[in-house]
């Protein structure tokens, strides 16, 4: 038993050869616009991704090693400050080659008492994070994401928050943060979660996504969209939000 303990504390850290990494970095617009500090960070990072987490790609979709490092590095952006912490609790990371439909049934409680109201249907996805599963990508989105990076879209962003708004036990838009800085995130967003949905439900237009209005935990998640890939219409919406995810992530790469 001991020499098994220490030949599993002697194990290398995972690593990416570096020529493997720089093809990659050079064609990911946010990687490419880190200073070489976060490159590295990053990179070790993407390397801890690859070694502990299981990428199968389904319907026919084929992923090489150059692939399967990219998925890596932009899944791992939104954990450069927090760390590799943000990878525990899943193992795989499921990738259609694009859209994908699940399955959704929900039950509601009907006008009469003691009858429920079943409803049943389809939803088409770009990506999903389960609690405790695994997180789930379209792989035209993850590049179509990357060839246009300040859309104000970044699917894997996205669905990351949603992984680390998961770890301290609730999905609520407020990720693991020290005590007093939790309580300032969660007054500041939920400030301007409620305001942007007045907007919503009023009809007028919105500077960001829409969607954000379905709940608190897809305000922050679309919002961290938004400070990798429109920094600077965040800041201008939704300035203490975008101060709190600049503490959060660090830097938006294309600031």
């Amino acid at each position: 038993m001991l020499n098994w303990l220490r030949g599993l504390l002697a194990r290398p850290e995972p690593r990416i050869d570096p020529e493997r990494w720089r093809r990659v970095a050079t064609g990911l617009p946010w990687v490419a616009a880190l200073d070489p500090a976060r490159d590295a960070r990053l990179c070790t990072l993407a390397a801890r991704f690859l070694a502990t987490k299981a990428i199968t790609p389904v319907d026919g979709l084929q992923l090489d090693d150059d692939d399967r490092c990219a998925l890596a590095a932009v899944c791992c952006l939104p954990l450069l400050e927090f760390g590799a912490e943000g990878l525990h609790g899943w193992s795989e990371l499921i990738v259609y080659p694009a859209a994908f439909r699940v399955e959704r049934r929900h039950t509601d409680a009907g006008d009469i008492v003691g009858l429920d109201v079943v409803h049943e249907g389809e939803d088409e996805l770009i990506g999903e994070a389960w609690d405790h599963g695994p997180l789930v990508l379209s792989w035209a989105d993850v590049q179509s994401d990357i060839a246009d990076p300040t859309a104000g879209f970044c699917v894997a962003a996205h669905e990351m928050a949603h992984k680390l708004d998961i770890l301290d036990g609730a999905m609520d838009g407020t990720p693991p943060l020290p005590r007093d800085w939790q309580r300032r995130w969660a007054h500041d967003f939920q400030r301007a979660y409620d305001a942007f949905v007045e907007t919503v439900d009023a009809g007028h237009d919105t500077a960001i996504d829409p969607y954000a209005a379905e709940c608190p935990e897809e305000f922050f998640a679309v919002c961290t969209e938004y400070h990798f890939s429109d920094p600077g219409l965040l800041r201008s919406a939704f300035p203490e939000v975008a101060a709190h995810l600049a503490r959060f992530y660090g830097p938006p790469p294309l600031a």
